[in-house]
């Protein structure tokens, strides 16, 4: 087990916060282990065990808490007076009307409440309705690089051991079957991806076509990096002779997004500084399902799956994030930071070659601002070219 410090560092900041805090993102990315990672904190800097209260939902000693206002009652008879408490509710969709007991929680001034739930009820748009105003989301992803490379003890990282991560990969447990065997670890992540999508997707959204909705989730695994839209998608699907209307692929791609199994990315015009409708992008949550969807064990098209890595990584520091466009030229990332400044990214293999070096600088060149614009690359190279600062991925990825 090691520390998701970036997750721990937002529950350490909204501590004591009158909000619940919610951690959402895909199944099994460690949002339960974040939970006793962050009780433990409490425990260590002296707040009283019994100011604490822990309850994973899905155990039968829990059972008996099926109606809210029971466990609202028992919840509320275990409080500690006169100091704040803690109360970590994991898998919170067990409860009938779950909602209401957080709402009581919430109006409680000596409760600070966190929960965690299942991707089949607590999608990020309900909660959003469910608890306007009265809850925060702190979003988790996969272990980033720098989280693999220390899970597996790797020191000096290099090349091979992005591939590796690339190709495998960063939920937790699928590292550690595979250590065991990668045939577990195989069957781990189809067994994953199929309960993700038979139980949290087509039970809850009734859809009937196995078919035509696994060919549209392949199809988005083998678009990472490319602009995608449910048009392109329809008459790709056309020319192969299978008909999917525009609004059937719609509703696929939304509720994919809402499993957290895909993370949607609109372009932002650059010159005329607005976020335009079309042609936006999708990114993978986990590359390891990507492989495991298209059948993929060695490393294929490397410049998108570093462009993906890239992506989660500046979603991990903070950033809102955007795909460009300036004039003709396709900038790969313009970032808005916490502090409301714009940098800009691209992303290649390599610019060794002239002909890539060239059209990768004539895209941030094309940009007239002076914001900060990084290339990041594989070269171990980190050339300065007029301002425009090239960047090695695997140091970049490891940077604090």
């Amino acid at each position: 087990m090691i520390q998701r410090e970036t997750y721990l560092r937002q529950l350490q900041l909204l501590k004591d916060v009158q909000l619940i805090k919610v951690v959402t993102g895909l199944r099994r990315s460690g949002k339960s282990t974040l939970l006793e990672q962050f009780r433990q904190e409490l425990l260590n800097v002296g707040i009283p065990g019994k100011c604490t209260q822990t309850y994973n939902l899905e155990n039968p000693d829990y059972s008996g808490f099926d109606d809210w206002k029971k466990f609202y009652d028992h919840i509320k008879r275990k409080l500690v007076s006169n100091t704040m408490n803690y109360v970590f509710l994991d898998e919170i969709q067990m409860i009938d009307n779950f909602e209401r007991l957080l709402d009581g929680l919430h109006l409680l001034k000596n409760t600070d409440v966190y929960v965690t739930g299942s991707n089949a009820y607590l999608l990020s748009g309900e909660l959003a309705t469910i608890l306007t105003g009265r809850s925060i989301a702190i979003n988790m992803y996969p272990f980033s690089f720098a989280e693999y490379v220390e899970y597996l003890g790797i020191t000096n990282a290099n090349e091979i051991n992005l591939a590796d991560y690339i190709q495998t990969g960063g939920l937790p447990q699928a590292l550690e079957l595979k250590k065991i065997d990668f045939n577990s670890y195989v069957n781990y992540l189809n067994g994953l991806l199929t309960t993700i999508i038979e139980k949290d997707i087509k039970t809850r959204n009734k859809i009937y076509n196995d078919k035509s909705f696994n060919d549209v989730t392949r199809f988005l695994a083998d678009s990472i990096g490319s602009s995608v839209s449910s048009n392109s998608i329809a008459k790709a699907f056309k020319n192969l002779k299978v008909e999917i209307d525009d609004k059937t692929i719609t509703r696929y791609i939304s509720v994919l997004n809402d499993s957290f199994v895909f993370y949607p990315v609109q372009r932002f015009d650059i010159k005329g500084k607005n976020i335009l409708k079309t042609n936006g992008k999708q990114y993978i949550a986990d590359t390891g399902f990507r492989n495991v969807l298209l059948g993929r064990t060695q490393l294929q098209d490397t410049g998108h799956l570093l462009e993906n890595i890239v992506y989660f990584e500046l979603l991990r520091r903070g950033n809102t994030v955007w795909i460009g466009k300036s004039n003709k030229n396709e900038i790969d990332f313009v970032v808005k930071n916490k502090q409301g400044y714009i940098q800009y990214y691209q992303v290649t293999v390599s610019m060794r070659d002239e002909n890539t070096r060239n059209r990768e600088l004539a895209a941030l060149n094309s940009i007239k601002d002076h914001n900060p614009k990084t290339i990041i690359s594989l070269d171990p190279e980190e050339p300065v070219y007029d301002g425009i600062v090239c960047r090695n991925a695997i140091k970049w990825l490891l940077e604090k």
